[in-house]
């Protein structure tokens, strides 16, 4: 077999044991096959070894599984063997094997392992093999390894491997101690606080509008950003589509069926007068009259609900009808905004109800709803209508019919439109995703299908050429150029402005003489100022007490003057609960890191060995 050069192990995830998580891996691809990847090239069924401990073709191809399956979700889409060998994901399983067999390895070198009253309490604990008592069922455990085409000893072997490899890992992981002067650096570095004045820079602060361009200075614009007025790659599709939007119109109405609708619906047109109340419960009546009395004496409303260890959220009962107050209706129904009526009786006993809003009854006429009604009813014939065609248009693709035949025989319309991948243009049927799929992915010798669109619609494409980027002629870009200008002359002129500004700051004028600033008194690193680039917040901890810096991004302009630098608080919960996590975090990378070194070590002193050939015919074995 061919000898490979060592790569870096994936380190381990942070987990107490790594058992469950690999037999719970397992248990997400039932059905794989029984791990039937053996036999591979003439009865191989190994992929290599570290030291003396193989690994198996059938352990590879279950990883390599479990990570295409976790990478399919991450990107949401299911990715095929081959297209995840093109990401790398096979050399991600392999290192994390390698790694697993270096420590197995190791551990039969030292004649490290587990008891069986350890595999047994951890077998116990495996949520795959409890039965509905929540208790470990031994059948619920025979039946799942025998789903998985696995033996009992085969099954407890292997996580009595998993175990020791957990031990090993706490010996060589364990221990660390994020150094104090490292902890404190960073806390520092994070808790610092800055306070700024900003003054945001537009087209009017400028002390000279900005000219009118002459066609030349627009000629020259336009040959000198020639990129930019450049139209892109672009397909050149033909298309037969049946929108329902395009033939609604066309469907009849039936007056008496619309009245029907309106009739059946009649809750959304005919609204009653409803009230947004707050509603507190007391467990008795005596409680209630004495709130009652509370109130009455000078209380707030807010000030029982608090003594009654709620908030206004709790005793909120929204939107409600009569019909959802029973006998407190008439009462809180008659009260005015603002007013708490009470107590009264409500399905939870004696309570005080405040009535927040009054809501007025809403009525909406059949006339007034008829147009609505009579789109809605269009609408959904279209689609109807469209639906019965699909089939129809199916049978004749398959037939050899083109896209013209579908117009003369189903009634579709034909248009043609460039479509520039991975973009929504401004064609109606570019509007639909589904549409823009298929027109992303279609090749030219594609036969056309009929393809369902999210509203019912219905369309069937075909490529007819590749259209190669060109350059948009000046005349017809004109107006893309002319704003282009200007917004481009209008930056230069408040670069210039700001940088004045600065000088004139910088001088001891008050940077509220040039207009209205916006005051940040304090913020962090990782906050956040609305409508600013990622850039300021990197520029304001890099500046001195007192310097003013001019800060350009796209589309932004400022000029900004540091005010003060409030120094990371020492003392308090909020310094002590940032300090802790900062030296957990600190031990976490120090031990991954020493773990990684370690495994590497290990795999180095061992020798790993691979064999390519039977990595391949499980990847070929793979969907």
């Amino acid at each position: 077999m061919a000898k490979t050069p060592e790569t870096e192990t994936r380190r381990p995830k942070n987990r107490a044991k790594e058992a469950a998580v690999w037999v719970l891996l397992a248990f997400l691809i039932l059905g794989l096959g029984g791990f039937g990847v053996t036999n591979f090239g003439g009865g191989v069924s190994t992929i290599g070894k570290v030291g003396d401990t193989e690994i198996t073709a059938d352990e590879y191809a279950v990883a390599f599984r479990s990570q295409l399956n976790a990478f399919s979700q991450q990107v949401g889409q299911q990715i095929s063997s081959q297209e995840a060998l093109a990401f790398g994901l096979d050399q991600q399983v392999l290192q994390g094997l390698v790694t697993r067999a270096a420590l197995d390895n190791e551990a039969t070198r030292l004649g490290i392992s587990v008891g069986d009253a350890v595999v047994a309490n951890d077998l116990m604990q495996i949520d795959a093999f409890k039965g509905v008592s929540g208790a470990f069922d031994r059948e619920a455990y025979r039946f799942t390894l025998d789903r998985n085409n696995q033996t009992e000893g085969e099954f407890e072997a292997s996580l009595r491997r998993d175990i020791t490899r957990g031990l090993v890992q706490g010996m060589v992981s364990g221990g660390f101690a994020a150094p104090a002067s490292m902890t404190e650096t960073l806390y520092a570095w994070i808790a610092e606080r800055r306070g700024f004045s900003m003054l945001r820079l537009g087209e009017a602060d400028l002390t000279t509008p900005i000219p009118d361009p002459t066609d030349d200075e627009l000629k020259a614009f336009h040959s000198a950003n020639i990129a930019t007025f450049t139209r892109p790659e672009a397909k050149r599709i033909t298309y037969a589509a049946l929108l329902p939007e395009e033939i609604a119109a066309d469907q009849p109405v039936d007056e008496a069926v619309l009245r029907d609708l309106y009739q059946s619906r009649i809750d959304e047109f005919v609204i009653p007068e409803r009230r947004i109340v707050e509603r507190l419960v007391y467990p008795d009546q005596a409680a209630a009259d004495a709130a009652r009395a509370e109130l009455d004496g000078g209380s707030t409303f807010e000030d029982l609900v608090a003594a009654r260890g709620l908030t206004l959220d709790a005793i909120d009962l929204g939107d409600v009808s009569k019909d959802d107050l029973g006998d407190a209706a008439d009462a809180v129904f008659a009260a005015e905004e603002g007013t708490v009526v009470g107590p009264l009786g409500s399905d939870l006993g004696p309570a005080l109800f405040r009535v927040v809003t009054v809501l007025g009854a809403e009525e909406t006429t059949f006339e007034d709803a008829r147009d609505t009604l009579a789109i809605e009813m269009q609408t959904d014939a279209a689609r109807r209508l469209i639906a019965d065609k699909v089939e129809i248009v199916d049978d004749l693709l398959a037939g050899g019919a083109t896209l013209e035949d579908l117009v003369k025989d189903a009634g579709l319309v034909l248009s043609t439109l460039d479509h520039v991948p991975g973009q929504q243009g401004v064609a109606v049927i570019e509007g639909y995703p589904a549409f823009r799929t298929a027109a992303d992915a279609v090749q030219p010798d594609d036969f056309a299908q009929a393809i369902v669109l999210e509203d019912g619609g219905l369309v069937a494409l075909r490529l007819d050429e590749v259209v190669p980027a060109a350059p948009i002629p000046f005349d017809e870009a004109r107006d893309q150029v002319d704003a282009a200008w200007h917004a481009d002359a209008v930056a230069k002129a408040l670069a210039a402005r700001a940088i004045e500004i600065k000088s004139a700051i910088e001088g001891g004028a008050a940077i509220g003489s040039f207009g209205i600033v916006e005051v940040t008194p304090e913020i962090a690193r990782d906050g956040l100022v609305a409508n600013t680039p990622d850039t300021l917040l990197q520029s304001v901890f890099s500046l001195a007490e007192g310097d003013v810096q001019v800060i350009e991004a796209d589309g932004f302009i400022a000029v900004v003057r540091l005010d003060r630098i409030q120094p990371a608080a020492r003392e308090g919960d909020d310094a002590t609960a940032l300090r802790t996590a900062l030296s957990a975090q600190i031990e976490q990378a120090i031990a991954t890191d020493a773990f990684s070194a370690f495994t590497s070590a290990l795999s180095t002193e061992a020798g790993i060995t691979l064999d390519q050939a039977t990595i391949d015919a499980v990847h070929a074995s793979l969907p």
